[in-house]
């Protein structure tokens, strides 16, 4: 794990509210000069906690997408059974979320299309695929109720060691 002091916080919550804010108002936001605040961030890149920048795009100004949620069960359950359905969702763009689960089930898919009837289509050609499901279940998310583009990262770490 790698550990942050509050000045590191600093920088990473105010990226992630705004990324596209200069190096010079990062600085006056977190209350350093450029140039340490510049070292920082780089070096938070150079360790992969920063991964990149990008634009979030409102999906809803330009489609009225149906979301799914799919629990699905594989048949068997040896490695290369569960190595042939990661590998084959990897590559299909509507499932844009895929967990691996503990329990009674083996995977959670988060899944974006134009609707049911689209799908319904997509789970129709990945049991053509023969990928190895077994059962899948469908759930159609209604409304969306809480969503956050912002993990809690204060929350999720141990506390930040204070600079003496």
């Amino acid at each position: 794990m790698i550990r942050l002091d509050d000045q590191d916080l600093k920088i990473l919550l105010t990226l992630q509210r705004e990324g596209r804010i200069t190096k010079v108002k990062l600085a006056e936001a977190v209350n350093l000069s450029p140039s340490p605040c510049w070292e920082r961030l780089k070096r938070l890149e150079d360790l992969g906690v920063i991964s990149g920048y990008h634009a979030h795009i409102n999906l809803e100004m330009l489609a009225k997408p149906t979301m799914v949620l799919t629990e699905v069960t594989l048949r068997h359950h040896q490695h290369e059974d569960f190595t042939t359905f990661e590998r084959a969702v990897q590559d299909i763009p509507e499932i844009v979320e895929c967990y691996a689960l503990g329990g009674g089930v083996d995977y959670m898919l988060k899944v974006l299309c134009r609707d049911v009837d689209s799908y319904q289509r997509l789970i129709d050609s990945l049991l053509i695929a023969g990928i190895g499901i077994d059962r899948y279940f469908t759930y159609i998310v209604t409304k969306k109720v809480k969503t956050t583009d912002f993990p809690p990262i204060e929350t999720l770490l141990d506390p930040p060691v204070r600079n003496r």
